[in-house]
């Protein structure tokens, strides 16, 4: 097997005192493991059959029924044990480490000179390792009784071009799925301004010669501008004749709410730390690391748990410091060189190993976030 990610396939006719089922397979990725098996009688034909999840492989201590390496797949119809095959081996070529695109993003984080520096910039209080709640849920186990941030500089915040036009865009969206949006002239003109400053920095100069050199964005500055705006600030219909009704910016940065019993999106740090000033965030307690029981409080990606407008995020993954136009520029870039509806990029940047996800709807945006991979727990987005 290989570090990153391998898996190997068993008929099980010869492992019969383990199984009934006809064949299984396990799966092994980094530090976690998961074991399929499949009932029913497979050929090289389809036929019906279910694929389960054991609830009992793995290393101990880890929740396999939610791994964030392994694709839910754990209840699909009629498969064969050949397209099971073919589905693993897909997930293990996206568990190897992009090289390229890891040399480009610690350029992008060097260049990063707007990023906030932990223990100077801001302060934040981990607390206590939060505790496992269901998708849906409204209520959890509160295990941090004060705010994750204990302090942000703010005259930064409202000093630096990019996070000053950033912040004006927060208030812009209505936040539940299914109430149409509505764009008025004056929060078009923020949307401007907002690619205009982003476009100045060295970070977004760096993403749109990187862009250019992969014939995935014009040279033209106004070209790619009005790429980006479609991208990120077009909007869309998430909820079946309901309207446009979102966009990727909305999602990802501002955060979003389904039918009033789930959070979508909301994987920004700036959004976070302002909704928690106006006591609209409670946060619950960081989701612990498997190497390591603790994040560090200077850690600059973190998975978190914590209540918004009523609801209950059991893990929501996020860059924090880190300026807008680092987030615009890696998620640009991964969402751009692939048309598959679901991206995930196994990248290093700094000491982070991470996995980008970027989900899409249609030529849009529909979400992007981090997975720290050392995390045990599953980011719901």
């Amino acid at each position: 097997m290989t570090s990153r990610g391998s898996f190997q396939a068993y008929d099980s006719r010869a492992w019969s005192p383990l199984t009934s089922a006809r064949y299984f397979l396990f799966l092994h990725t980094g530090d976690y493991g998961a074991l399929y098996w499949l009932d029913g009688e497979l050929d090289n034909h389809t036929l019906p059959c279910t694929l389960h999840l054991s609830q009992g492989g793995g290393k101990v201590g880890t929740q396999l029924s939610a791994s964030r390496f392994v694709t839910n797949i754990k209840e699909k119809q009629n498969v064969t044990f050949r397209s099971l095959l073919n589905e693993c081996a897909l997930l293990v070529a996206m568990l190897e480490l992009n090289h390229e695109l890891s040399k480009l993003f610690n350029e992008l984080w060097d260049a990063d000179v707007n990023r906030f520096v932990p223990g100077k910039d801001y302060t934040i209080d981990l607390q206590e390792k939060a505790g496992f709640v269901q998708q849906g849920s409204g209520v959890a186990r509160d295990s941090a009784s004060e705010p994750l941030f204990r302090y942000v500089n703010e005259e930064r915040l409202k000093s630096i071009k990019t996070f000053a036009a950033f912040v004006s865009l927060l208030d812009n969206y209505e936040t539940s799925t299914g109430v149409a949006e509505v764009v008025t002239p004056q929060e078009m003109a923020e949307n401007n301004r907002f690619l205009d400053a982003i476009l100045e920095t060295e970070v977004m100069k760096l993403t749109h010669q990187y862009l250019v050199r992969k014939n995935w964005s014009k040279p033209s500055l106004n070209d790619f501008k009005s790429q980006l705006y479609g991208i990120w600030f077009q909007l869309y219909t998430r909820e079946t004749g309901k309207g446009p009704d979102s966009c990727g910016f909305e999602h990802v940065f501002v955060g979003e709410t389904k039918h009033g019993k789930e959070i979508l999106g909301l994987h920004n740090w700036v959004q976070f730390y302002l909704q928690e000033k106006h006591k609209q965030i409670d946060y619950k307690g960081y989701i612990a690391r498997r190497k390591n029981s603790r994040p560090d409080e200077d850690d600059q990606v973190l998975s978190l748990q914590f209540s918004w407008k009523g609801l209950v995020k059991p893990v929501g993954s996020t860059f924090i410091g880190v300026s807008p136009e680092f987030e615009f520029a890696l998620y640009t870039i991964i969402f751009l060189q692939s048309q598959e509806k679901v991206t995930r990029e196994m990248v290093q940047i700094e000491e982070y190993e991470l996995q980008i996800v970027v989900y899409r709807h249609g030529k849009y945006i529909g979400t992007a976030y981090p997975v720290l991979l050392s995390s045990n727990n599953e980011d719901l987005y």
